[in-house]
């Protein structure tokens, strides 16, 4: 391997979907300020609002995460342009 083309801050980080908890430990050098102690040792921690544990295309269940209100923001102003007057 080539020396010095890896970032120097590459570190175990723990990713937790905020929609249902789940959690996972892996590489990154994404800079976070949260941490948090899995199986006794603490870790950067980054909050994902989905993940492939909570995505329906995964998961395989229809059930649509909205956390700000998106959707129903979305159907209420495409929903005035399918009408017909």
């Amino acid at each position: 391997m080539k020396k010095g083309i890896h970032p120097e801050n590459y570190r175990l980080v723990v990713f937790k979907d905020m929609s249902n908890g789940e959690m996972f430990l892996t590489k990154s050098t994404i800079n976070t300020k949260d941490t948090i102690d899995m199986e006794g040792t603490e870790y950067p921690l980054v909050k994902l609002e989905i993940s492939s544990a909570s995505h329906p295309f995964f998961t395989g269940k229809m059930k649509l995460v909205d956390t700000a209100g998106r959707v129903d923001k979305f159907r209420n102003r495409y929903a005035k342009h399918g009408e017909k007057k």
